[in-house]
């Protein structure tokens, strides 16, 4: 308990830092989301509406900057993130419900199985590193591991969409499409920016896991299980993986801590509309709401994901809780 406790207070004291972190940085920016609106509706808001948008949007002249933190931390308490400049007059919850409901069903699904996947040939690999089919599974992952996400995903979509036209160029869905259409359209737009995560994820997930499967299969419990004449399954499952996993397990909570935050670059060369697409349209429209909505999700979720997986990693190995050693 004593563990939790102090796992519980510092995640207290980080979201308090990250809140603070979020009311500032939008404001070192030049210009303000008042202003923007005025600019972006060329003189048909009058001058002396200024004051009343600076109000709407947070950034009040007649305030200090302490007051006005003072009213965003009961705005984010209470959950109203203010209305969103990009998407004026909608709230800012409204475009962050739609968005968000986007990414985790995008990002969700390809990162349980990009994981899925490259822990599986990770096992395989570094249980049989020595064959030639293993050897190739570790190039092709370092290249995978390597390439940029976003240049895949240009790849992708100039072959796949703009030269074969299999594939829908962008957006998340066909217009004007119910029911079961809208089902199948919605998977078919999301084939190209899923399998561009897949494949530019699963190389790291290989890497990692072959490592780990390297360092436990020179443990002793391994070599003492080969002489008791345990069959191969059984080693490699009970005994190899099952502690090589750990530090994986680790990396895929905070990978689904990101969920959150999207895929900013894959999301935007898609046009997908999920968080990281927003998040590119709020900073081109000093958006401060939305920004720092989506910042606090992102913040907030990728936290909370770490301070589960402490918790679930401290139940798998007790020697977190009591700080021993071996």
């Amino acid at each position: 308990m004593q563990y939790v406790f102090k796992r519980a207070l510092l995640l207290i004291f980080t979201i308090w830092i990250a809140l603070t972190i979020n009311f500032l940085l939008p404001r070192a920016m030049p210009g303000n989301p008042a202003q923007v609106m005025i600019a972006k509706y060329r003189g048909r808001i009058r001058p002396e509406a200024i004051e009343a948008l600076e109000i709407a949007f947070g950034v009040d002249s007649d305030r200090t900057v302490f007051q006005q933190y003072i009213d965003y931390l009961k705005r984010m308490v209470t959950g109203d993130f203010g209305i969103s400049v990009t998407f004026y007059p909608a709230n800012v919850s409204e475009v962050l419900s739609q968005s968000i409901f986007w990414t985790i069903g995008l990002l969700g699904v390809t990162t349980i199985i990009s994981f899925l996947l490259g822990i599986r040939l990770g096992i395989w690999s570094g249980w049989r590193r020595d064959s030639p089919l293993s050897t190739t599974t570790i190039f092709i992952a370092l290249f995978l591991n390597s390439t940029p996400y976003f240049w895949v995903a240009l790849i992708a979509v100039y072959v796949f969409g703009l030269q074969l036209g299999w594939f829908p160029l962008s957006g998340a869905y066909a217009s004007g499409v119910t029911g079961w259409r809208f089902i199948g359209s919605v998977l078919y737009h999301a084939i190209l920016p899923a399998l561009t995560i897949i494949i530019t994820a699963t190389g790291g997930w290989i890497l990692t896991m072959r490592n780990n499967m390297l360092s436990v299969l020179q443990e002793d419990y391994i070599s003492f299980a080969k002489a008791k004449g345990l069959p191969e399954k059984v080693i490699i499952s009970e005994y190899a993986a099952r502690n090589a996993i750990l530090p994986s397990f680790t990396g895929f909570a905070m990978a689904l801590g990101f969920i959150v935050g999207g895929s900013l670059i894959t999301e935007t060369v898609f046009n997908y509309p999920g968080v990281g697409y927003m998040l590119y349209q709020s900073v081109l429209n000093i958006d401060y709401p939305l920004m720092q909505a989506l910042f606090l999700f992102i913040m907030i979720t990728v936290l909370v994901a770490n301070f589960i997986a402490d918790l679930t990693y401290s139940l798998l190995d007790p020697r977190i809780r009591t700080g021993g050693g071996v």
